[in-house]
């Protein structure tokens, strides 16, 4: 299966140079589309036949002049094919229901080549092979966010975005040369050979959370996501949200879990768990105060990545203390999330790329009723919803359930400092929880409940064929996967063993538990019960209601009649984005977020209505684009003078140069 997986990366780049003639006709692009479809429901059965089979690994007939580039498909790179394959199926799908004409090659082309830089990234088995894929969906996806530059926002997301993908791949060139200056090789086979330790294992470890963290959006390098997502076509932020951060994660958990040798200190967890929480927390709050639908989901990407990355430094550090059992449930609950959230973050993502083809429009001010509108759409972003949401029996629940076991069961390892971290670590990610929980019930309530807030979204139309069923195949899916997490738990169990040296507490066929004897969840016992619950309830409603159905104005909260020049009625009857984020934006956006509101009252006897004006900015942001850019200017200015340098001068410098460098690398070779 390696092979077809290999012939698949350069089936996609031939796709992509072959998408510059046929993106001229509205056929040709169908063609791309339908075959990235084909390539990802291929890439699914690549990755199941990885985790039910051996691993493999071959060597490519050309590479660079030290040696060839190697590719590998072991349990762990196996399971993450799965979400990969899902999301490229899903968003090709939903691009190739979109096409009504010619598509501009600058957006059709980067496509291919952006699946097949993410599947080459997971198949590498070499230092080289990983950065040249990682590179490849850098580029691709900085394309495919910078083909609209007609805006301002845009050209700011693209050159952010860029920046932020420069920045990784450089932290990745370093954290791979210091592995390999100890190992002698690239080779993954090298690097376990010769694991970093001590210094060197901290310093490998911060590169990497620099590299695959900015990638994933890992706080505190997320601040591209939400700029990003919008500027992007939506199903390019699907990708990007569901396969590529996973994809970034994915290379944290291959060195953190394997070329860093299994035998790495306790303390090497702490940084992933500190991290993960701040970015699960500030992603919610984030969610919880944009008026932008996919900025809004790009912020919950933030908290869900938080999240997984949680879980992988509890692992970390579980193996760490010689607890392989939970450092199983764990990786479990990461490994899980990781699926799961590519699932309905996709379906979400679509949703809304449904809602702006429909409604014309991504603020959830100018949206609303479109559940009368667009059903289907509204019912299968209801699913992506209560699962990002955590609500059972759906997806959510049973992976951050597994990753609330894990966290109550730190108390195990003996370090009374671990212990302390990771309780506070346990109430950020339960508030993070919650704080989800809430940005979504707004998100869905104002853009499908109440009355349209515009005439676009009282006249809205959603589409039918390839992209409904886009929709329809992550919503069955998150269906399947919450109802059934007990399969596929045993599917990763060889991911498991080769991550944490142990399978995952078991239950059942249609159970999870946290340890034997510990707590158990039942989703389809969960499912039968609610469904009951909501039969019942619906069977006494109807015997309780008069017969026939009558239908009446949505109520209006006790105010008078809108006047004639409203005739979706007053905006001021209905909770605005907002007026909706209130209570947080005043509890925590103040503190977290510098969140503002500022309300204006008319003068006494004016009928002018009064304004309430908001707005938050990240901290992260306002670094970047406060004090960096001056203090670059700064350096900038000092480097403009080299130009007035001798050519004596110049030489000297150049020679001091290497004299720097041989002394450096003579000093790790004592080492």
């Amino acid at each position: 299966m390696l092979t077809v997986l290999a012939l698949l990366v350069g089936a996609l780049l031939a796709l992509g140079v072959a998408a510059l003639p046929l993106a001229r006709s509205a056929a040709g692009a169908k063609a791309v589309h339908g075959a990235c479809v084909a390539v990802g429901a291929l890439v699914v059965a690549g990755g199941l036949a990885g985790l039910l089979g051996g691993a493999a690994a071959i060597a490519l007939p050309f590479g660079p002049p030290w040696g060839p580039l190697r590719l590998a498909l072991d349990p762990l790179a196996a399971w993450f094919l799965l979400p990969l394959g899902i999301v490229a199926g899903c968003a090709s799908l939903f691009a190739l229901g979109g096409v009504r004409g010619p598509v501009p090659a600058r957006l059709l082309l980067p496509w291919p080549i952006f699946l097949a830089g993410m599947l080459l990234t997971i198949l590498a088995a070499d230092g080289f092979t990983l950065l040249l894929g990682f590179e490849a969906m850098s580029l691709a996806s900085w394309a495919l966010v910078a083909h609209d530059t007609a805006a301002a926002e845009n050209r700011r997301a693209a050159r952010v975005y860029l920046g932020f993908a420069g920045f990784g791949g450089l932290s990745l060139i370093l954290a791979i040369g210091l592995s390999a200056g100890g190992a002698g090789d690239v080779a993954f086979a090298a690097l376990r050979e010769a694991p970093p330790e001590g210094w060197r294992a901290a310093a490998v470890l911060a590169l990497v959370l620099a590299g695959a963290g900015s990638k994933a959006g890992l706080f505190p390098l997320h601040v591209w996501l939400p700029l990003a997502h919008p500027a992007a076509p939506s199903h390019v932020s699907a990708a990007m949200s569901g396969a590529m951060t996973k994809v970034a994660l994915y290379v944290l958990a291959r060195f953190v879990f394997d070329l860093m040798g299994p035998a790495q200190p306790l303390w090497l967890g702490a940084p992933l768990v500190a991290l993960g929480a701040a970015s699960a927390v500030l992603g919610a709050l984030r969610a919880t105060l944009e008026d932008d639908a996919k900025t809004l989901l790009a912020c919950s990407t933030i908290e869900n990545v938080g999240l997984i990355v949680i879980g992988f430094g509890l692992a970390l550090a579980f193996r760490g203390a010689d607890l392989p059992a939970l450092a199983a449930l764990a990786a479990a609950a990461s490994l899980l999330h990781a699926l799961n959230h590519a699932v309905f973050k996709t379906l979400l993502f679509l949703a809304a790329g449904e809602v702006l083809h429909g409604a014309l429009s991504r603020r959830l001010d100018r949206l609303g009723g479109l559940i009368h509108r667009m059903p289907w759409t509204a019912w299968a972003a209801l699913v992506g919803v209560a699962a990002a949401a955590a609500l059972p029996p759906l997806s959510g629940f049973a992976s951050e359930w597994l990753l609330l076991q894990a966290l109550l069961a730190a108390w195990r390892v003996g370090d009374l400092a671990f212990q302390m971290g990771v309780a506070a670590a346990t109430a950020l990610a339960a508030l993070a929880v919650a704080l989800a929980a809430a940005a979504m019930v707004r998100f869905w309530g104002l853009a499908f409940l109440g009355r349209p807030r515009s005439p676009r979204a009282a006249g809205a139309q959603e589409s039918g064929g390839a992209a409904r069923i886009a929709l329809l195949v992550p919503a069955v899916l998150t269906v399947l996967l919450g109802i059934l997490p007990g399969v596929m738990l045993d599917l990763a169990e060889p991911a498991l063993r080769q991550v944490s040296g142990a399978a995952a507490p078991r239950a059942g066929l249609f159970a999870v538990g946290a340890a034997d004897g510990g707590a158990r969840y039942w989703p389809l016992a969960v499912a039968l019960l609610l469904a009951a619950a909501i039969g019942a309830a619906l069977w006494v409603v109807r015997r309780a209601a008069p017969r026939g159905l009558a239908r009446g104005p949505a109520w209006d909260g006790g105010f008078i009649a809108a006047p004639a020049h409203l005739p979706f009625g007053d905006p001021a009857t209905q909770p605005s984005a907002a007026g909706f984020a209130q209570p947080l934006r005043r509890m925590l956006g103040e503190s977290l977020l510098a969140a503002r509101e500022h309300v204006t009252m008319p003068p006494p006897g004016s009928t002018a209505p009064a304004t309430l004006e908001t707005g938050f900015r990240d901290p992260v942001l306002a670094a970047l684009e406060g004090p960096l850019p001056r203090w670059r200017e700064a350096v900038a200015a000092q480097a403009e003078r080299l130009r007035g340098l001798s050519i004596r001068q110049c030489l000297g410098l150049t020679f001091g140069a290497v004299v720097l460098m041989l002394a450096l690398l003579a000093w790790l070779e004592a080492r």
